[in-house]
């Protein structure tokens, strides 16, 4: 198998103001976008499937290109609600924007800088969004009231056992949830060339009482509105799954990523009221241009 590292990582940009023109640019088309479209940006997706390759990617560039930015649009197939057994097609923007090996803005990741770094791990501090839940994207969640949309932060680290990459995140929602979600997960390259190349990978979540009672618990005034019985859900793993990253190069600029994910819902998050569906699917797809 010849795995000569992610060609997404591998083009260079030396021009600081293009870049900031095209993340203007990506930005600005973000906010046009309908409501639920941005509530539904990212796609649910296993959390390492975000950054596949990034730090692989020493092991075949050195050193480092100095810009790394790509932008396009992407369109995903996902649940209307965890746990929902209703599915919903989304639009969406691919945005990536990375400064050597040291920050990064994306979609998926948000906004880090790589506080620790070496050939084989990387380990950093991150802001991101936990997008929330409308009540109205579903006849499942009437009366359940909304989760509002909040500021997330993020620690995360990554090691390498050539080829198997190691990681682990945790996150904490300032408003919204206020909760504590941590997730460890591991992937692998199953087949790489100039021009192709897929990861695979499991992963499992683990969430704190508050995260689990906002997103699957019924308080009983929910209980009250909905129909629903009162259900306190408490700590525990909420998930666990399994994802796939594939990313093709028709040129040295366009290429295509296609991303598959599979979760199954544990403990109480698969005991909740709302809980229509235990096994959950995302496919999500894009189309993007690398500087």
């Amino acid at each position: 198998m010849d795995v000569s590292g992610p060609p997404s990582r591998r083009q260079t940009i030396r021009r600081p103001a293009l870049i900031s023109l095209m993340l203007g640019l990506a930005l600005c088309l973000f906010c046009l976008m309908p409501g639920k479209a941005q509530a539904q940006t990212p796609s649910p997706l296993s959390e390492w499937q975000y950054s596949a390759g990034v730090l692989l990617r020493s092991k075949f560039e050195n050193p480092l290109p100095t810009w790394d930015v790509s932008v396009g649009a992407a369109t995903s197939l996902q649940p209307r609600y965890v746990g929902s057994s209703e599915y919903h097609v989304q639009p969406g923007i691919n945005l990536d924007v990375r400064y050597k090996d040291i920050a990064f803005f994306s979609m998926g990741e948000g906004l880090g800088v790589n506080l620790l770094r070496g050939e084989n791990f990387r380990a950093g501090v991150a802001v991101g969004f936990d997008v929330g839940r409308d009540q109205d994207d579903s006849s499942q969640l009437h009366g359940l009231g909304d989760i509002s949309p909040a500021p997330e932060a993020k620690v995360f680290a990554e090691y390498t056992i050539f080829p198997v990459v190691l990681r682990t995140a945790a996150r904490r929602g300032f408003g919204g949830n206020h909760g504590w979600v941590g997730d460890i997960s591991a992937y692998l390259p199953v087949a790489g060339s100039e021009r192709f190349f897929v990861f695979v990978g499991p992963t499992a979540t683990y969430a704190d009482s508050s995260y689990m009672r906002r997103y699957f618990g019924i308080n009983p005034n929910q209980s009250i509105r909905s129909g629903y019985r009162q259900f306190t859900p408490g700590s525990g793993f909420s998930s666990a799954g399994f994802g796939s990253s594939a990313v093709w190069f028709w040129t040295e600029h366009w290429f295509m990523t296609a991303d598959g994910a599979y979760q199954r819902l544990l403990g109480d998050a698969a005991d909740s009221p709302i809980t229509r569906a235990h096994s959950q699917l995302t496919m999500n797809l894009s189309v993007a241009y690398r500087f």
